[in-house]
């Protein structure tokens, strides 16, 4: 489903019609607060337009029948009408309500957007009947009927047909019957079939998500299983991914359906980055304690993360999967779903419906009153409870006959006035498991007909077979106890069958809570724990004498929301939200900085005379770790080491006369030292609080007046909630402090900092001058103005008045994965554009202090008192800056009243020599975006070539040197 024209609001007229408002007719926005232009400003005025927009089309397709004879959809065809633009739109309306305008009805077809439909069964069986003919039934089942029934998308099924079809003959002939179905097939062979579906699917992935846990096999065979069958599974996945692409055209949204291709999203995405995907699961999904377990979690949620959209049927499966990725993936879970470095995967709720009006309107069909008048006979005189279920370990039969067992021994007078009638669809009968529970429901049922049943009748009738349609509609409609205890299931459809068909009995619904639709009917049905045995018995009486009243209050909170949550909605909500996905992903695309262009700045590099080259530390020149804190990364981190591959770069880099470079880090002074002590750099550690000249002493730039004495007791704060939060640790620097608790528990450590954060605003830090940095998983405490942005003004003039610099700055590289509070280094070298906008504020800090510290004096054995107690007051620089008006220079001159003639002008800066660079931060104020510390190292290996060739091509340089 497209989304509609942006110049329409959608308001009700007094015909409860649509009024669709060109924003040229000077007309108002609607209630949903569209503006003036009519152009929906937010992702949920978008939304409520395309809800309008369907319950419009809607009342058309109902009202018109006779225009949509044609167009009526069955099950061999999916064509009706489509969304209208603007031009269209009136047209439409006063052609269908049979206006005298003259206005004709416009074929609104060719603008349907297509819908491919990818599930691991197409919607229809086949049966070969010869070599080159095939025999095709229509299947049944919540998906199918979900959308036959949505007609705004022209649909396309790409499956498995279900067979294996070795030769080209067959195959050829297999595609041509099913083109007529618009159905695509997947050819898989045998081996496949059995490795992928009976093999990972069925034996791994469904009793998985069904809380039922991992096959208990051998350890060894089960490892080779395992990944036999996950390599299986990957394959299948790949090769419905190949049948995808084929059929792909620009603009199809492509719609993944279930636990057997959650491997296909990220097969598409890494074919085609633009094509549109989403992903629905029509099971239960596991809590991330029980989805852990399974040896290839991480693959299987990497997969699933690369489709735009992510669907299940309740809150609970949706929060389950957010929770995997970041207790798994260590990923970040928001309120919309899961944060990727920037990029958002939408996860949420779509609870399936059924086709009600199929239900409803069978009712009233001849074949079906017969059917209701034989049961009504059959069961005169009794109350009739029904289960209907598929013979699986997880719908609870056996469960649900003792309750009715413990029922009839409590209530003898109920004896020969109920009786329980189990459909129990077979499944799966050749493995061993469902074989004993066949075996075991037998038993249970002949046991409790033996004892409670006479010669004329039998507390339970048991039915090993499945029902047609008609027969199974007069069953629900003649029923007065629907009993549905399902141990775990994704939904359960058989509920709202069941309320669909009981608009004159109002019959009561009882209602497991571990089924998904206990989230939507709940509130009407009796909702029971099918474990106890005693509760269900009890609730079973209690239906059987609920006043008239309650049940008709009941059945209508459970009919109206089956009637108005069907499956059309539930489709067409879903590619909604798919579309409306893909538009907040491109407007975030927008924000993301483009990656850098790293010939254009090695190019611009070699043609600059004085360089500088500002690189951060930790993410940017140290090796990636793991967020979960496996391979010993926790130590890793915390003890940060630069890169072994940047070492050779760095020091050719550091040899070049005419570029200087400086590692600007938050980290402390030994750790630089200890990194960083045999190059010829500058150092500024402590977010530039202390620098380092090339070969010489630490220095302090920090202001004379700077309070440090808050640092006791926001020390204090961070050991308390350091003990209290394992795996969690605190930094204590000179300047600032820092808490960090990215490795341990997501969950528990967001609630520690939270609880700590309040406990610093209104205690020890409540009165003072200071900022709180929260990172992602981490918590600094430090003096106000304290950031790398308002440091490098002071770092700069120190190098400057060191070096004695003659010739101005005309090239900066500033790389690094900085927090946002610290991204004001990148906005420190942007060109002003006085024109424009006014010139940024800079950080006015009071005139630093040098001192001179040994070596040994930077030893963690000294105290920050200690070591405050060295500084002594250096010569003030005082910073004089003019701007040219030109908006591609930006010029800063920096004067040392001592020295007029050294660091006489600091930058002579190009707009186009300027590269900002974020490192695997995809939110930045950078101008470009670098993906990890790899492609780091990368860059720093071709600029070092780069200088390397102007060596040996330049004699001045080599003199230079």
């Amino acid at each position: 489903m497209s989304i509609s024209s942006p110049d329409t609001c959608i308001s009700h007229n007094n015909n409860n019609l649509p009024n669709l408002s060109n924003k040229s007719n000077g007309m108002r926005g609607n209630k949903y607060n569209c503006n003036n232009s009519g152009t929906p400003r937010t992702r949920l005025e978008r939304l409520l337009r395309e809800r309008e927009l369907r319950k419009f089309n809607k009342s058309l397709n109902d009202g018109e029948t006779e225009l949509l004879n044609n167009d009526s959809f069955s099950p061999d065809s999916f064509e009706a009408f489509s969304w209208f633009n603007d031009e269209e739109s009136l047209e439409t309306i006063s052609a269908n309500r049979n206006s005298t305008d003259g206005c004709e009805r416009q074929d609104s077809r060719a603008s349907r957007e297509r819908l491919l439909v990818v599930a691991n069964r197409l919607p229809v069986s086949a049966v070969r009947r010869g070599v080159d003919s095939w025999h095709l039934e229509i299947s049944v089942g919540g998906l199918v009927s979900a959308l036959l029934g949505v007609k705004e998308f022209e649909t396309r099924w790409i499956g498995w047909a279900g067979v294996n079809v070795p030769d080209e003959i067959g195959q050829r002939a297999l595609i041509k019957a099913l083109a007529e179905k618009r159905c695509i097939p997947v050819f898989l062979d045998e081996e496949i079939v059995h490795q992928y579906y009976n093999g990972y699917c069925n034996n791994i992935l469904w009793p998985l998500f069904h809380y039922l846990g991992l096959p208990q096999e051998d350890r060894l065979a089960t490892t080779r299983s395992f990944q036999s069958q996950f390599d299986a599974y990957k394959k299948a996945n790949q090769m419905f991914a190949e049948v995808v692409k084929e059929h792909y055209v620009e603009g199809d949204v492509v719609w993944c359906h279930d636990y057997h291709l959650m491997f296909l999203p990220k097969c598409l995405k890494e074919r085609n980055r633009k094509m549109k995907v989403g992903w629905f699961l029509h099971t239960p999904f596991p809590s991330s304690e029980i989805h852990r377990t399974l040896p290839s979690r991480l693959e299987l949620l990497r997969s699933v993360l690369a489709a735009d959209l992510v669907g299940f049927h309740t809150y609970d499966y949706a929060r389950h999967f957010v929770s995997a990725c970041t207790r798994i993936l260590g990923l970040e879970g928001t309120p919309e779903g899961v944060e990727d470095q920037g990029r958002l995967t939408r996860v949420a709720a779509f609870p399936i419906g059924i086709d009600s009006d199929r239900f409803i309107r069978a009712l009233e069909l001849p074949q079906v009153q017969d059917h209701m008048k034989e049961l009504k006979e059959r069961f005169a005189g009794r109350k009739v409870m029904l289960g209907v279920d598929r013979l699986d370990m997880i719908k609870g039969i056996p469960q649900k006959i003792l309750a009715f067992e413990k029922f009839l021994e409590e209530n003898p007078n109920w004896r020969d006035k109920v009786v329980l009638l189990q459909i129990a669809v077979p499944t799966r009968t050749d493995v061993p498991e469902y074989q004993k529970l066949t075996s075991q429901v037998h038993e249970i049922v002949g046991r409790i007909n033996g004892r409670f049943g006479t010669l004329t009748a039998v507390p339970i009738h048991h039915l090993d077979r499945s029902l047609d349609f008609h027969a199974l509609c007069a069953l629900y409609a003649v029923t007065d106890v629907a009993l549905v205890t399902s141990l775990r299931d994704g939904m359960n459809l058989v509920s709202y069958e069941f309320v669909a068909c009981q608009a004159s009995k109002k019959g009561v619904l009882i209602l497991s809570e571990f089924a998904g639709a206990a989230q939507s009917l709940g509130a009407g049905a009796i909702l029971v724990n099918p474990w106890n045995v005693t509760e269900v018995a009890s609730s079973i009486g209690y239906a059987l004498n609920m006043p008239a009243d309650e049940r008709e209050k009941r059945h209508h909170h459970n009919f109206v929301h089956v009637t108005t949550h069907t499956s059309q909605e539930w489709a067409a909500t879903f590619v909604s939200e798919l579309n409306d996905t893909i538009v907040e992903a491109q407007l975030r695309t927008r924000q993301i900085p483009p990656p850098l262009p790293i010939e254009v700045a090695v190019d611009r590099y070699a043609k600059s005379n004085n360089r500088l080259l500002i690189l951060g530390f930790n993410a940017t020149l140290t090796e990636p770790v793991d967020t979960l804190g496996r391979k010993g990364s926790q130590i890793k981190e915390m003890e940060p080491k630069l890169r072994p591959d940047l070492q050779e770069p760095l020091r050719k880099l550091c040899d070049d006369p005419k570029t200087t470079i400086v590692v600007l880090s938050g980290s402390d002074r030994s750790v630089l030292d200890d990194n960083f002590g045999d190059y010829s750099m500058w150092l500024a550690a402590e977010n530039g609080m202390f620098l380092r000249a090339t070969k010489g002493d630490w220095m302090t730039t920090m202001p004379e007046n700077l309070n440090m004495e808050w640092v006791d007791s926001v020390k204090h704060v961070f050991e308390y909630f350091t003990e209290r939060t394992p795996r969690s640790h605190f930094e204590l620097r000179e300047t600032s402090l820092i808490w960090n608790y990215k490795y341990a528990d997501v969950e528990f450590g967001r609630l520690q900092a939270r609880d700590l954060l309040q406990h610093l605003w209104t205690g020890p830090i409540s009165n003072a001058s200071l900022d709180v940095v929260q990172g992602s998983r981490s918590i600094e405490v430090r003096s106000v103005g304290v950031t790398k942005g308002a440091a490098i003004d002071r770092i700069l003039g120190e190098i400057v008045h060191n070096k004695g610099m003659k010739e101005p700055i005309d090239y900066v590289l500033c790389i690094g994965h900085f927090l946002a509070k610290d991204e004001d280094i990148y906005t420190f070298f942007e060109p002003e554009l006085p024109s424009e906008v006014p010139a940024p504020v800079r950080s006015h800090v009071t005139p630093p202090v040098r001192t001179s510290v040994s070596k040994l004096s930077t030893s963690r054995s000294l105290s920050r008192e200690d070591r405050l107690k060295k500084h002594r007051p250096m010569p003030t620089i005082e910073r004089s800056k003019s701007y040219h008006v030109n908006t591609d220079v930006f010029q800063s001159r920096v004067v040392d009243r001592m020295s007029l003639q050294e660091g006489s002008s600091v930058l002579d800066l190009q707009g186009d020599n300027y590269f900002s660079c974020s490192v695997a931060r995809k939110r930045s104020n950078a101008r470009y975006l670098l993906g990890s510390s790899d492609d780091v190292v990368k860059l720093l290996t071709e600029l070092t070539n780069s200088w390397i060739n102007g060596m040996n091509t330049d004699g001045s340089t080599m003199e230079g040197n």
